[in-house]
Protein backbone atom coordinates (compact mmCIF):
# COMPACT_ATOMS: atom_id res chain seq x y z
CA UNK A 1 0.00 0.00 0.00
CA UNK A 2 1.10 3.18 -0.52
CA UNK A 3 2.05 5.69 2.02
CA UNK A 4 -0.26 8.18 3.37
CA UNK A 5 0.00 11.81 3.40
CA UNK A 6 0.80 13.35 6.86
CA UNK A 7 -2.46 13.45 8.47
CA UNK A 8 -1.24 15.91 11.23
CA UNK A 9 -1.49 19.56 11.24
CA UNK A 10 1.33 22.05 11.70
CA UNK A 11 1.74 22.37 15.35
CA UNK A 12 1.64 26.23 15.51
CA UNK A 13 -0.04 28.55 17.92
CA UNK A 14 -3.55 27.56 16.49
CA UNK A 15 -2.65 24.18 17.24
CA UNK A 16 -2.29 24.48 21.00
CA UNK A 17 -5.11 27.21 20.91
CA UNK A 18 -7.41 24.27 19.58
CA UNK A 19 -5.72 21.59 21.80
CA UNK A 20 -6.41 23.70 25.19
CA UNK A 21 -10.17 24.59 24.04
CA UNK A 22 -11.31 20.64 22.96
CA UNK A 23 -9.65 19.39 26.61
CA UNK A 24 -12.40 21.93 28.25
CA UNK A 25 -15.12 21.05 25.86
CA UNK A 26 -14.59 17.63 26.54
CA UNK A 27 -14.68 18.06 30.87
CA UNK A 28 -17.40 19.84 30.65
CA UNK A 29 -19.62 18.04 27.50
CA UNK A 30 -18.45 14.70 29.33
CA UNK A 31 -19.77 16.05 32.77
CA UNK A 32 -23.14 17.19 31.10
CA UNK A 33 -24.00 14.13 29.32
CA UNK A 34 -22.87 11.64 32.15
CA UNK A 35 -25.12 13.76 34.95
CA UNK A 36 -27.84 13.56 32.31
CA UNK A 37 -27.64 10.39 30.67
CA UNK A 38 -25.92 8.72 33.28
CA UNK A 39 -22.35 7.15 33.25
CA UNK A 40 -22.80 3.92 31.50
CA UNK A 41 -25.35 5.68 28.80
CA UNK A 42 -22.92 8.27 28.23
CA UNK A 43 -19.76 6.23 28.10
CA UNK A 44 -21.71 4.33 25.31
CA UNK A 45 -22.97 7.28 23.39
CA UNK A 46 -19.32 8.96 23.51
CA UNK A 47 -17.33 5.90 22.38
CA UNK A 48 -19.86 5.58 19.63
CA UNK A 49 -19.30 9.08 18.49
CA UNK A 50 -15.40 8.31 18.59
CA UNK A 51 -15.53 5.71 16.76
CA UNK A 52 -17.43 7.39 13.62
CA UNK A 53 -14.62 10.58 14.38
CA UNK A 54 -11.65 7.98 14.20
CA UNK A 55 -13.67 6.58 11.06
CA UNK A 56 -13.81 10.21 9.80
CA UNK A 57 -10.33 10.54 10.35
CA UNK A 58 -8.61 6.93 8.98
CA UNK A 59 -10.29 6.62 6.00
CA UNK A 60 -9.02 9.92 4.77
CA UNK A 61 -5.82 9.99 2.60
CA UNK A 62 -4.18 13.22 3.82
CA UNK A 63 -4.48 15.81 6.65
CA UNK A 64 -7.68 17.80 6.78
CA UNK A 65 -9.03 20.15 9.81
CA UNK A 66 -12.49 18.96 10.34
CA UNK A 67 -11.87 15.02 10.08
CA UNK A 68 -9.10 15.50 12.97
CA UNK A 69 -9.87 18.10 15.31
CA UNK A 70 -13.85 16.25 15.00
CA UNK A 71 -11.38 13.21 16.20
CA UNK A 72 -9.73 14.90 18.64
CA UNK A 73 -12.73 16.17 20.22
CA UNK A 74 -14.66 12.76 21.12
CA UNK A 75 -11.56 11.50 22.13
CA UNK A 76 -11.54 14.28 25.22
CA UNK A 77 -14.93 13.51 25.66
CA UNK A 78 -14.45 9.67 26.10
CA UNK A 79 -11.06 9.66 27.61
CA UNK A 80 -12.71 12.17 30.11
CA UNK A 81 -15.67 9.69 30.60
CA UNK A 82 -13.45 7.04 30.61
CA UNK A 83 -11.19 8.15 33.42
CA UNK A 84 -14.44 9.72 35.60
CA UNK A 85 -15.76 6.21 35.64
CA UNK A 86 -12.61 4.30 36.65
CA UNK A 87 -13.19 6.69 40.36
CA UNK A 88 -16.76 7.44 40.36
CA UNK A 89 -18.25 4.11 39.12
CA UNK A 90 -15.00 1.45 40.54
CA UNK A 91 -13.97 3.82 43.59
CA UNK A 92 -10.29 4.21 42.39
CA UNK A 93 -8.49 6.67 43.75
CA UNK A 94 -6.83 9.97 41.48
CA UNK A 95 -3.17 8.62 42.66
CA UNK A 96 -3.85 5.22 41.76
CA UNK A 97 -5.81 6.12 37.65
CA UNK A 98 -3.29 8.89 37.64
CA UNK A 99 0.00 5.81 37.71
CA UNK A 100 -2.29 3.42 35.97
CA UNK A 101 -3.02 5.77 33.10
CA UNK A 102 0.85 6.59 33.47
CA UNK A 103 1.85 3.83 32.48
CA UNK A 104 -0.56 2.61 29.48
CA UNK A 105 1.03 5.54 27.87
CA UNK A 106 4.42 4.67 28.93
CA UNK A 107 4.05 1.15 27.36
CA UNK A 108 2.28 2.75 23.61
CA UNK A 109 5.38 4.61 23.65
CA UNK A 110 7.55 2.03 24.37
CA UNK A 111 6.04 -0.50 21.75
CA UNK A 112 5.73 2.66 19.13
CA UNK A 113 9.91 3.16 19.55
CA UNK A 114 10.19 -0.53 19.50
CA UNK A 115 8.01 -0.99 15.99
CA UNK A 116 8.66 2.35 14.62
CA UNK A 117 11.71 3.62 15.70
CA UNK A 118 10.45 7.04 15.65
CA UNK A 119 7.60 8.65 18.06
CA UNK A 120 7.56 11.72 15.98
CA UNK A 121 4.51 13.13 14.84
CA UNK A 122 6.33 14.18 11.46
CA UNK A 123 6.72 10.68 10.80
CA UNK A 124 2.71 9.87 10.56
CA UNK A 125 2.58 8.48 7.29
CA UNK A 126 1.36 4.55 7.90
CA UNK A 127 -1.95 3.60 8.80
CA UNK A 128 0.11 1.57 11.75
CA UNK A 129 1.82 4.39 12.93
CA UNK A 130 -1.43 6.75 12.96
CA UNK A 131 -3.18 4.20 15.19
CA UNK A 132 -0.55 4.33 17.75
CA UNK A 133 -0.69 7.74 16.80
CA UNK A 134 -4.57 7.62 17.96
CA UNK A 135 -3.84 5.15 21.21
CA UNK A 136 -1.53 7.65 22.58
CA UNK A 137 -3.86 10.64 22.29
CA UNK A 138 -6.20 8.91 23.83
CA UNK A 139 -4.56 7.92 27.01
CA UNK A 140 -2.71 11.21 27.21
CA UNK A 141 -6.78 12.37 27.48
CA UNK A 142 -7.35 9.99 30.21
CA UNK A 143 -4.20 10.46 31.95
CA UNK A 144 -4.52 14.57 31.93
CA UNK A 145 -8.04 14.20 33.78
CA UNK A 146 -6.48 11.48 36.59
CA UNK A 147 -3.86 14.09 37.07
CA UNK A 148 -5.80 17.42 36.68
CA UNK A 149 -8.46 16.03 39.19
CA UNK A 150 -6.12 14.68 41.43
CA UNK A 151 -4.50 18.39 41.52
CA UNK A 152 -8.19 19.88 41.94
CA UNK A 153 -9.66 17.14 44.56
CA UNK A 154 -7.34 14.94 45.97
CA UNK A 155 -4.48 17.83 46.32
CA UNK A 156 -7.15 19.82 47.80
CA UNK A 157 -5.92 23.00 44.64
CA UNK A 158 -9.39 23.85 43.29
CA UNK A 159 -9.93 24.41 40.30
CA UNK A 160 -8.54 28.09 39.47
CA UNK A 161 -5.49 27.18 41.07
CA UNK A 162 -4.87 24.12 39.35
CA UNK A 163 -5.31 25.81 35.95
CA UNK A 164 -2.87 28.54 37.16
CA UNK A 165 -0.34 25.72 38.16
CA UNK A 166 -0.37 23.55 34.77
CA UNK A 167 -0.12 26.78 32.78
CA UNK A 168 3.21 27.36 34.60
CA UNK A 169 3.99 24.38 33.97
CA UNK A 170 3.56 23.83 30.76
CA UNK A 171 5.93 26.26 29.62
CA UNK A 172 8.33 24.09 30.46
CA UNK A 173 8.95 22.14 27.77
CA UNK A 174 9.70 24.75 25.18
CA UNK A 175 11.68 26.81 27.39
CA UNK A 176 13.90 23.15 28.15
CA UNK A 177 13.41 22.15 24.44
CA UNK A 178 15.37 25.26 22.99
CA UNK A 179 17.68 24.24 26.08
CA UNK A 180 18.53 20.85 24.52
CA UNK A 181 15.19 18.89 25.63
CA UNK A 182 14.64 16.13 23.31
CA UNK A 183 11.60 17.90 21.19
CA UNK A 184 9.55 15.17 20.83
CA UNK A 185 9.79 14.45 24.20
CA UNK A 186 9.26 18.40 24.67
CA UNK A 187 5.86 17.93 22.49
CA UNK A 188 4.36 14.77 23.89
CA UNK A 189 5.39 16.41 27.75
CA UNK A 190 3.02 19.35 26.67
CA UNK A 191 0.40 17.26 25.10
CA UNK A 192 0.02 15.60 28.12
CA UNK A 193 -0.15 19.07 29.98
CA UNK A 194 -2.96 20.62 27.50
CA UNK A 195 -5.49 18.11 29.34
CA UNK A 196 -5.71 19.54 32.97
CA UNK A 197 -5.06 23.07 31.67
CA UNK A 198 -7.94 23.00 29.68
CA UNK A 199 -10.26 20.79 32.17
CA UNK A 200 -8.97 22.88 35.32
CA UNK A 201 -10.56 26.03 33.72
CA UNK A 202 -13.30 24.49 32.20
CA UNK A 203 -14.69 23.32 35.62
CA UNK A 204 -13.64 26.51 36.94
CA UNK A 205 -16.16 27.64 34.79
CA UNK A 206 -19.20 25.47 34.76
CA UNK A 207 -19.09 24.63 38.54
CA UNK A 208 -21.05 26.40 40.98
CA UNK A 209 -19.96 29.25 43.46
CA UNK A 210 -20.37 26.87 46.21
CA UNK A 211 -17.67 24.48 44.76
CA UNK A 212 -15.37 27.75 43.92
CA UNK A 213 -16.75 28.21 40.39
CA UNK A 214 -18.33 30.55 38.61
CA UNK A 215 -21.85 28.51 38.21
CA UNK A 216 -21.66 28.90 34.34
CA UNK A 217 -22.86 25.49 33.87
CA UNK A 218 -21.88 22.61 32.18
CA UNK A 219 -23.93 23.21 28.89
CA UNK A 220 -23.43 26.54 28.73
CA UNK A 221 -18.95 26.07 28.73
CA UNK A 222 -19.42 22.85 26.18
CA UNK A 223 -21.54 25.31 23.90
CA UNK A 224 -19.22 28.47 23.99
CA UNK A 225 -16.11 26.10 23.44
CA UNK A 226 -17.76 24.23 20.94
CA UNK A 227 -17.89 27.55 19.00
CA UNK A 228 -14.68 28.87 19.80
CA UNK A 229 -13.32 25.48 17.92
CA UNK A 230 -15.64 25.71 14.65
CA UNK A 231 -14.89 29.10 14.24
CA UNK A 232 -11.03 28.22 14.84
CA UNK A 233 -11.03 25.41 12.77
CA UNK A 234 -13.75 26.63 9.99
CA UNK A 235 -10.82 29.57 9.83
CA UNK A 236 -8.12 26.56 9.21
CA UNK A 237 -10.10 25.25 6.81
CA UNK A 238 -10.13 28.33 4.53
CA UNK A 239 -6.94 29.56 4.91
CA UNK A 240 -4.97 26.46 5.26
CA UNK A 241 -2.09 28.01 7.75
CA UNK A 242 -1.94 24.03 9.84
CA UNK A 243 -0.62 22.43 6.33
CA UNK A 244 0.05 18.63 7.42
CA UNK A 245 3.50 18.40 7.33
CA UNK A 246 4.71 15.86 4.72
CA UNK A 247 8.44 14.93 5.37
Amino acid sequence: MAPLLSKVPEVTAAFWVIKVLTTGMGEAASDFLAHRLGPLPAVALSGLGLLLALAWQLRNRRYTAPAYWAAVVMVSVFGTLAADAAHVGFGVPYWLSTLGFSVALAVIFAVWQRTEGTLSIHSILTRRRETFYWATVLATFALGTAVGDLCAKTLGLGWLASGLLFAVLIALPGILGRRGLNPVLAFWCAYVLTRPLGASFADWLAVPHAQGGLGLGTGAVTLGLGALIAAFVAALTFSRTDGAINR
